[in-house]
């Protein structure tokens, strides 16, 4: 337990404050202890630019029977203080397309995503590809460092959820210029050979396309309607011309004009016939034709 006296020397660690920070030394607002034989005075700090900071004023006793003494000042932020972030180590800082043209990034000794060589990269065809042509590497991929690829990969720019895959005709794993890579990932993931293509040397998932695949195909068709027979709207032509209630009657002008009937026409024409047969000739003499 806290000796009391700790506790009870507010105005004391006040004094100390105010030695220190003079008017800058603001009310009291709380005081925690530390242990049996220390606490911690707490005071709004008055100081500009350090809004929600409080002034800590450690006191302490020796024994007892001891007076209050003060260990130390310092200024500390409180909960509402405006602090820095943080701090990140500067190779934590690094983030995907920080790395430049001449800078250098050592790998951490310890990182979880390698595995030493020598004991093996738990994946057959790598092993297999070592064996064959008689190298090694001092570290490869692990199991973590795969699935960690495979995962940035599967959601990055060339993954199967992109826009691009969402408008293309088909997948990567359709495509004749897809290039499937070696070991475990070689299921999803392969390498895009389509100089076209945006993800042309990029490593895409087997679910991502886009327009330059090789299998896909577009309809030949004419830019312009074609139709057998086209009406031309944009232009009419008018002709006027005379109702039938307009039209003279031909028939009653002819008879007004005293024009003969079909009646009378033939009539004529069988007139004509009989007199036509009373002058020709009976073949007898005209004597005998007489007597």
């Amino acid at each position: 337990m806290t000796d009391p006296a700790l506790l009870a020397a507010v105005e004391f660690a006040r004094a100390a404050a105010r030695e220190h920070a003079g008017a800058e030394v603001g009310a009291h607002v709380a005081v925690r202890a530390e242990d049996s034989a220390s606490a911690t005075h707490l005071f709004d700090a008055a100081k500009p630019g350090y809004r929600g900071w409080r002034w800590a004023v450690t006191v302490a006793i020796a024994a007892p029977d001891d007076d209050v003494t003060v260990s130390e000042v310092a200024l500390m932020p409180g909960p509402d203080a405006l602090v820095a972030p943080p701090w990140i180590p500067w190779q934590d800082r690094v983030r995907a397309g920080d790395l430049g043209v001449g800078d250098l990034l050592p790998t951490d000794p310890d990182d979880p995503r390698l595995a030493p060589g020598y004991a093996g990269s738990d994946d057959p065809e790598v092993e297999a590809l070592a064996m064959e042509v008689g190298l090694g590497r001092v570290r490869v991929l692990s199991r973590l460092g795969r699935l960690d690829a495979a995962d940035r990969w599967q959601t990055g720019e060339f993954g199967p959820g992109a826009d691009m895959a969402r408008g293309a005709p088909a997948s990567c794993g359709t495509c004749g210029f897809y290039l499937p890579v070696a070991g475990s990932l070689g299921a999803a993931f392969g390498v895009c050979g389509n100089e076209i293509s945006p993800a042309d040397g990029r490593a895409v998932h087997a679910g991502y396309g886009c327009g330059a695949h090789s299998e896909a195909e577009v309809e030949q068709i004419s830019p312009v309607l074609v139709a057998d027979l086209i009406y031309d709207d944009a232009r009419l032509d008018i002709e006027a011309h005379e109702s039938a209630a307009d039209e003279p009657d031909a028939e009653a002008d002819e008879h007004a004009a005293g024009a003969p009937s079909a009646e009378s026409v033939e009539q004529a024409v069988a007139a004509v016939a009989q007199g036509e047969q009373a002058d020709e000739p009976s073949g007898q003499p005209e004597s005998d034709q007489q007597g």
